[in-house]
């Protein structure tokens, strides 16, 4: 092939029917309409017709494939671009003759696992891969070209299937993070959506259908059908790290903007459509009930705890439930298990008691097969998070690789597993069923052999349930895109102008004594200083430059607070990593080599002790705002909230505070000047200070871990709480809490 695919795609159009393209692929012609030849054979079959159901041609061409080609269909993993690099130390990309594909071998390591890899011709061709993820961030139409480039490879094959490309949400503004938002600023870029839920609640639910049209159209247009989004994960223990990506702790709003979101990304009510964008949604059964915000990622993060009866049905479930009942294409399994040890009783959908086996969530039958599909009534596939068969595989260490997978499809009911390319062990647990391994190797304790194998009909099963997808979102018909009406669709202005006006709206003032908004009048003759404060100091010294830049401007600054009317201080804390365990537990304090114990390996805190930063300049902080303070003027602070944050140490030193929530700096402005009146709400409630978030020598938490911040006054003890009967939340300076749907306006 010399040349792009996107230069080379031929269509056929179907009056009232499907536009049909191919770059080389056969097309039939019966009856004045065109068909394209999938397996090559040249004869007008049941899954060449696209006025059948989708499931009907996916059931039909899956019997069709190899063997092997259905095992190749169970995996996907990330891959990469000849424009763009891997990231891989070492790696050189050796295009393919189009220039687009990245044709070079490539020994990969994560943390999910480690693998030498083909080039992209082979893995499609050689290995026959149709499932990729991708974490580069190309423009609109470099990312078109490399999608029509992938299809038309495939279409070279003897029985072609498209290539779906997954990839992380890409509409929201924020810090790029590898496996939660992997690109940002190509498309047209909302606040986080944790913001998103700030705004509505200020608001109203028509921003969802203006944020889900917009990411629909840009996906589509660039060709990207299927997103690892959006999460539906009720906050219930503030210190999970990945609380910024959710849309909060209350159950009900996450079920209002599912409700909008889904069928407006898909293309329907009904599930999605050629036009539309396939949502795997995560993960169920709801990741926020962390044991202490212990991430799965890492070993002491591997148990679900539900410390209050029944909280598993009243909080977690039931956005997943609207999210079965919005026909999403997916659904993906957290890592964790659920501990029934240290959980009070918690019934399913059906009001009986729920089996708690200590088995992560992909390979937990009782939860995937049991509660989600026969009882919530799913009907699309389960794809797995990212490397549940090497290094997350919670509960099912003594099973080998092979018996892994072999467990997770054929048992649990998983359809597609993310990680590796594992088409070995995936051949192995095939062929375990019928070649003898058995009889000379013993059945893990606890497991039977069924349990262990694929077996044809495992395969089948998990194989129609993805090819479906395809088949629905038009992927066999026409998977190709145009790059230059990419690039215009991603360009669009009024989709710009409407996440740009989402980001005033997320916009949360919590404290004002008249300080704000900051009018022309109050600043005539005034000096303003300001100054941008991270984790990372060199991260605040280069925001604070842009900021200063922004607003010298039109006012008049200072660089010496001690001269200065007013400071205008925006506060960017980060605690933890991604990834990777702390030494305690993940600090909320916003802090500066603060001394916190360490915890062992089953969670408890010990005597040991080691410092915690969520924000260098704490110290200075408090001396801009007493200088600014002695000379009669005023503290303006915005704290961006990715996680809930304690302000003990910042709210009393300010006269005016906002929060928000990856929101562009830009927007916090125009609420600080006045050029918009402030309307969000916050979308989760700020814990008072580390007392409420005390947890004790055997490992609990004075609050429980599974309740949302707004119920957890009920748990809490009689002696924390206040003349209002409150304990847990925020309360500032001048009586006011920091609770669920609170906000100020001017």
């Amino acid at each position: 092939m010399t040349k792009k695919a996107s230069d080379n795609v031929k269509y056929y159009e179907n009056p009232g029917g499907p536009l049909i393209g191919t770059v080389s692929r056969n097309v039939i012609e019966k009856n004045g309409l065109y068909f394209k030849d999938i397996d090559g054979s040249g004869e007008f079959k049941t899954f060449d017709d696209w006025r059948l159901p989708a499931a009907k041609r996916a059931q039909a061409y899956v019997k069709e494939l190899t063997v092997d080609e259905k095992i190749a269909q169970l995996f996907i993993s990330d891959w990469r671009m000849a424009k763009y690099p891997s990231g891989t130390e070492g790696h050189v990309a050796v295009p393919d003759e189009s220039g687009v594909l990245d044709d070079a071998e490539l020994h990969g390591k994560n943390i999910f696992g480690e693998q030498h890899l083909p080039g992209t011709t082979e893995l499609i061709k050689n290995w026959f891969s149709r499932h990729l993820i991708l974490r580069a961030n190309p423009t609109p139409d470099d990312l078109a070209d490399w999608i029509n480039q992938l299809h038309a490879v495939a279409e070279e094959c003897g029985h072609f299937v498209p290539v779906q490309v997954a990839s992380n949400s890409r509409n929201e503004n924020g810090e790029v993070v590898f496996g939660m938002n992997d690109a940002a600023g190509v498309f047209a870029a909302w606040p986080g959506t944790l913001g998103i839920a700030a705004a509505v609640l200020g608001d109203s639910l028509e921003l969802i259908d203006d944020f889900a049209d917009c990411v629909r159209r840009e996906w589509d247009a660039a060709g990207l059908k299927k997103g690892y989004m959006y999460m539906a994960d009720a906050v219930t223990d503030p210190r999970w790290q990945r609380t910024y990506g959710t849309f909060g702790e209350d159950t009900e709003l996450i079920c209002r903007i599912f409700e909008r979101m889904i069928p407006r990304i898909q293309g329907s009510s009904t599930g999605v459509t050629p036009d539309g964008v396939a949502m795997t949604v995560k993960h169920f059964p709801g990741g926020g009930a962390r044991e202490n915000g212990f991430d799965p990622h890492y070993q002491m993060g591997q148990w679900n705890v539900y410390q209050t009866e029944n909280s598993l049905q009243k909080y977690h479930l039931p956005a997943f439930l609207t999210a079965v009942q919005g026909h999403a294409s997916s659904i993906m399994p957290y890592y964790a298990k659920p501990a029934e040890g240290k959980s009070a009783p918690q019934a399913g959908m059906d009001g009986r008691p729920m089996e708690l086996l200590p088995y992560g969530f992909a390979y937990n039958k009782p939860f995937i097969d049991g509660l989600l599909r026969e009882q919530m009534g799913f009907e699309g596939y389960i794809n797995s998070d990212t490397g549940i068969v090497h290094n997350m595989s919670w509960g099912v260490e003594m099973l080998d690789k092979p018996e892994r997978i072999g467990f997770a499809v054929a048992h649990a009911g998983v359809d597609l597993i993310s990680g590796l390319f594992d088409n070995p062990f995936g051949r192995e647990a095939y062929d375990r069923a019928s070649n003898g391994y058995y009889d000379t190797h013993e059945v893990p304790e606890g497991f039977s052999k069924e349990e262990l194998v694929l077996t044809d009909e495992a395969l089948d099963r998990a194989v129609a349930r993805t090819l479906t997808e395809m088949f629905a979102l038009g992927m066999f018909e026409n998977p190709y895109r145009d790059p230059q009406k990419a690039v215009k669709a991603v360009a669009r202005r009024e989709d710009w102008d409407n996440a740009m006006e989402a980001h005033r709206k997320s916009v949360v003032l919590l404290k004002n004594d008249g300080t704000l908004p900051l009018t022309g009048e109050k600043l005539a003759g005034k000096k303003v200083y300001a100054q941008c404060f991270h984790k990372n100091p060199e991260a605040g010294e280069k925001a604070t430059a842009g900021l200063r830049e922004q607003l010298g401007k039109e006012l008049t600054m200072t660089e010496d607070y001690r001269e200065a009317d007013y400071a205008i201080l925006l506060l960017s804390p980060s605690s933890g990593e991604y990834f990777n365990a702390t030494p305690g537990y993940l600090e909320l304090d916003l802090c500066e080599d603060k001394e916190v114990q360490n915890v062992d390996g089953e969670g408890r805190p010990t005597a040991e002790t080691h410092k915690e930063t969520t924000l260098s300049g704490m110290g200075e902080i408090g001396e801009i705002a007493r200088a600014v303070h002695a000379r009669g003027g005023k503290v303006i602070a915005n704290v961006n909230i990715t996680l809930a944050w304690e302000l003990g140490n910042v709210e009393p030193l300010c006269d005016a505070l906002l929060a928000g929530f990856d929101t562009y700096s830009s927007a916090t402005l125009d609420v600080v000047f006045g050029r918009f009146s402030p309307t969000g709400k916050l979308p989760l409630t700020l814990p008072r200070g580390d007392e409420v978030l005390a947890v004790n020598a055997d490992g609990v938490c004075v609050s429980p871990n599974d309740v949302p911040g707004y119920a957890k006054d009920k748990y809490m003890p009689d002696s924390m709480k206040d003349e209002n009967g409150k304990a847990y939340a925020y309360r500032d300076s001048v009586g006011n809490y920091y609770e669920f749907g609170f906000g100020l306006g001017y």
